[in-house]
């Protein structure tokens, strides 16, 4: 469930009207849903659990909120291989893990990823706004599930 406007939820309204956004109690609820998970929810997710809360918001104000926070680099968008779309607050190196089975989403975060990403822009001078690295594979739940 969503709670009340917590002290370090100040930084979205901060983040929204600094770029000129309206920090609606509505699109304060979707921009704390989609920022604080850590399971890469999809648009639909996060309308259902916003939902339960603001039961007149509309999936038009959650993809639009989506695309504001995305424009504020706060989400990025994970094309996942089922066609679902999936959203992710975690802007530092990592490799994102998607089980081809059950369709979790985990973050594989390490010091070798964050190194990486700095060298590739260093040789390319490229000067890097986001970045999004997709392993597909099993994960260890869905594995053991096949060979029980």
């Amino acid at each position: 469930m969503i709670e009340s406007l917590a002290l370090p939820d100040r930084h979205i309204v901060e983040a929204l009207r600094r770029n000129g956004y309206k920090a609606t109690p509505q699109r304060i609820a979707i921009c704390r849903y989609a920022i604080h998970r850590r399971d890469h929810p999809s648009a639909k997710k996060i309308y259902e659990e916003v939902r339960k809360q603001y039961p007149s918001v509309s999936l038009a104000t959650i993809y639009n909120t989506i695309g504001v926070l995305k424009r504020l680099h706060m989400l990025q968008e994970l094309p996942i291989v089922n066609g679902d779309t999936r959203f992710d607050p975690n802007m530092e190196a990592h490799i994102n893990l998607v089980c081809l089975q059950c369709g979790s989403v985990r973050d594989f975060d390490g010091r070798v990823i964050e190194d990486m990403v700095t060298r590739v822009a260093r040789t390319a001078r490229f000067d890097v706004r986001g970045q999004s690295i997709t392993v597909y594979g099993v994960c260890q739940d869905c594995d053991s599930k096949k060979g029980a």
